[in-house]
């Protein structure tokens, strides 16, 4: 979940693929903050050779803005987590009007989710994802949790990515140590980076 802005025009524009240039609404909810235009276009052009058929997670979705824009450009499924009903009802109303398809929608807590989400899968999620997208907070120990708690749910593909956004540095001493960082770059008072899991012999999920 991301931080209101406190504009009158609470919307975002899909960069590409096959809804480009759409634009969305979200509602006023406190801490959300979608993934400003500029940084979603240079993570998703790191991912192009990638996102085709991808299987997505969304963590602290808020607006929805990165698995939607994951969807537009041909991921295969995307699960979006967030604690408010309120972001969560935009999100599938958003989601209705684009006719998009698969795609769920969990209003829960991302630790909780993670923690009880079975290594299995359900029918409404896939067993593994390729890709994850990890936006929480900024006001909060949330990056570091999420980052362990998703590294031992049993849900990330052997080399998936890891997407992480944050306010300052990322704390690289929370992270897991099988995530190797790929990119890396900042945006104002915003740092986001890239990372690929790579798994060793003594690593456990």
């Amino acid at each position: 979940m991301k931080k209101s802005t406190g504009r009158p025009d609470n919307s975002l524009r899909i960069i590409a693929g096959k809804w480009r240039s759409r634009k969305l609404t979200f509602p006023d909810v406190i801490g959300l903050r979608p993934t400003a235009d500029r940084i979603r276009e240079t993570l998703f052009n790191w991912l192009q050779e990638t996102i085709q058929r991808e299987d997505c997670l969304d963590l602290f979705a808020g607006s929805g803005a990165c698995g939607i824009e994951a969807l537009s450009r041909g991921a295969r499924h995307v699960t979006f987590i967030d604690s408010s009903s309120a972001a969560v009802h935009a999100i599938r109303t958003n989601l209705q009007l684009l006719q998009a398809e698969g795609y769920a929608l969990f209003c829960d807590d991302s630790l909780r989710w993670l923690q009880s989400a079975s290594r299995a899968g359900s029918q409404l999620t896939p067993t593994q994802y390729g890709l994850v997208f990890i936006d929480p907070p900024f006001s909060t120990d949330l990056l570091s949790r999420s980052a362990k708690a998703l590294e031992q749910s049993g849900l990330l593909r052997p080399e998936a990515f890891i997407y992480l956004e944050w306010a300052q540095d990322i704390p690289s001493a929370g992270l897991p140590a099988t995530w190797q960082l790929l990119k890396s770059k900042r945006a104002g008072a915003v740092n986001f980076c890239l990372y690929r899991r790579h798994r060793t012999e003594s690593s456990t999920s």
